[in-house]
């Protein structure tokens, strides 16, 4: 189970949210050029009882084990090249496997279905987050919320929203994730709650909006959890700030969940840039004692989290 214990920071301001009505989905699905259909995508998946490792390629980071995964998968990329004759997409094969034969312990933690057929590509065994740190995410949501997933990878932030009972609007830029997500969101039968959309989170969140914002942006690889400090300026596809300010536009209620190294005081700048300031509070998530991350919560969330404890 997730450990999780706020951090309490002085409210700034507070300010009531009213959160839009459910039929802006429909605004969202028009935006959705490449909408995902639902059905089968024919993709490998690990059958309930194989302790084989699947294949899974590398990354955006989560663990401080992610260095030596991250070597293994490279030394195995080396060793293809180094013999011409074989495919690129062996080498992808024999990439993956290394990267996920080191996460594979940890595969029911991730996904606690994962035996019923979860599928995962190797970023995914990086960077989903932790099913009991999602889930503990999700519950300060209001059941019936519309949610946006801005990087939803393969899917595990937002089956957790829509377990919860909101609607989910889950984005990703790479379609293969796409696929990923909407095949483990089947299993665990929420499908029906979430619309997948391929598309640059960027380039939509201008003409969006919803109750709440879900930020998981990529840590960028083995080398967060080498600094000391990880500053906000290390996320990726761009900086914290610009990804903040992308997601305020949409809805005033954001979660954003970080490394634990993070720099505290930049992400309490974050609540600066509203106008009023947005309410923050900051709490730990821990996996069987282990410090995992940071999950921040802005806006009305903020309060909600401090009247929870």
């Amino acid at each position: 189970m997730a450990n999780a214990s706020a951090t309490p920071k002085t409210p700034r301001r507070r300010r009531r949210v009213t959160f839009l009505a459910r039929t802006c989905h429909r605004l969202l699905r028009l935006l959705a050029t490449h909408r995902l259909r639902r059905g089968g995508h024919g993709l490998n998946s690990i059958s309930a009882g194989d302790d084989s490792p699947p294949s899974g390629q590398p990354p955006r980071g989560r663990d401080a084990e992610e260095a030596e995964a991250t070597q293994a998968a490279a030394a195995a990329q080396r060793r293809h090249e180094e013999r011409h004759g074989d495919d690129d997409a062996a080498a992808t094969e024999e990439a993956e496997a290394a990267v996920a034969g080191k996460y594979w312990a940890q595969r029911r933690s991730l996904f606690s279905l994962y035996d019923r057929g979860v599928r995962m590509d190797a970023e995914g065994w990086y960077s989903a987050t932790p099913e009991p740190i999602a889930a503990a995410q999700a519950a300060r949501a209001p059941p019936g919320s519309l949610v946006l997933d801005a990087f939803a990878g393969v899917g595990g932030n937002s089956i957790q929203f829509a377990a919860r009972g909101c609607y989910v609007v889950a984005v990703e830029i790479d379609p293969r994730k796409v696929e990923l997500a909407a095949h483990n969101a089947r299993i665990y039968g929420v499908d029906d709650m979430i619309e997948f959309v391929v598309a640059d989170f960027f380039h939509l969140a201008p003409s969006l909006k919803a109750d709440l914002v879900f930020l998981s942006p990529p840590w960028g690889g083995p080398s967060y959890s080498q600094a000391q400090v990880y500053s906000l300026d290390m996320l990726k596809p761009r900086d914290g700030f610009t990804i903040f300010q992308a997601a305020q536009e949409i809805s005033p209620n954001i979660i954003m969940f970080l490394p634990r190294n993070v720099d505290l005081s930049q992400v309490e700048q974050l609540s600066w840039l509203s106008s009023p300031p947005l309410d923050f509070v900051s709490e730990e998530n821990y996996i069987e004692h282990r410090f995992k991350g940071i999950t921040a919560y802005f806006g009305g969330l903020a309060q909600e989290v401090l009247k929870q404890g």
